[in-house]
């Protein structure tokens, strides 16, 4: 599958399955929630997070994502990421925030609200997409 396809595809569908490396190599998985900014697939989450600490150390991950009812295709993305961190995340999560819901009513709640949550964006770099069969 072509890269382009697949970040349309997120375009259409913001649910997922975030897989990254535990420092043992074992996988760690996280449902999250897309969205696209930029041409680039973005996630909020907790600078505390686990998958923060393991995309900080290794920042190569994997997508799993799906339509909200589970019908239809899925599509698997492998990424390279960037975790953007506050206060420079700060414009990242008002775009993210748009992009899945529109006009926050007050800004500057919801800027002091992320602030307070310690809150990132991870900025997924489509490496690979697939599959282009299904079996």
């Amino acid at each position: 599958m072509e890269i382009e396809k697949g970040l349309d595809y997120v375009r259409d569908n913001s649910r997922a399955v975030l897989a990254t490396r535990r420092r043992d190599g074992s996988p760690q998985m996280s449902p999250v929630t897309l969205g696209v900014v930029d041409d680039t697939v973005v996630m909020s989450t907790r600078e505390t997070a686990v998958k923060v600490w393991n995309l900080r150390r290794e920042p190569t991950a994997w997508l799993c994502v799906f339509p909200d009812k589970w019908l239809g295709r899925w599509v698997q993305l492998q990424c390279r990421t960037e975790v953007v961190s506050l206060p420079e995340a700060l414009d990242y999560l008002v775009d993210y925030y748009r992009t899945l819901s529109g006009e926050h009513p007050d800004w500057d709640d919801y800027k002091r609200a992320m602030s307070e949550d310690k809150r990132c964006i991870v900025r997924f770099h489509i490496e690979a997409a697939g599959p282009d069969i299904q079996g």
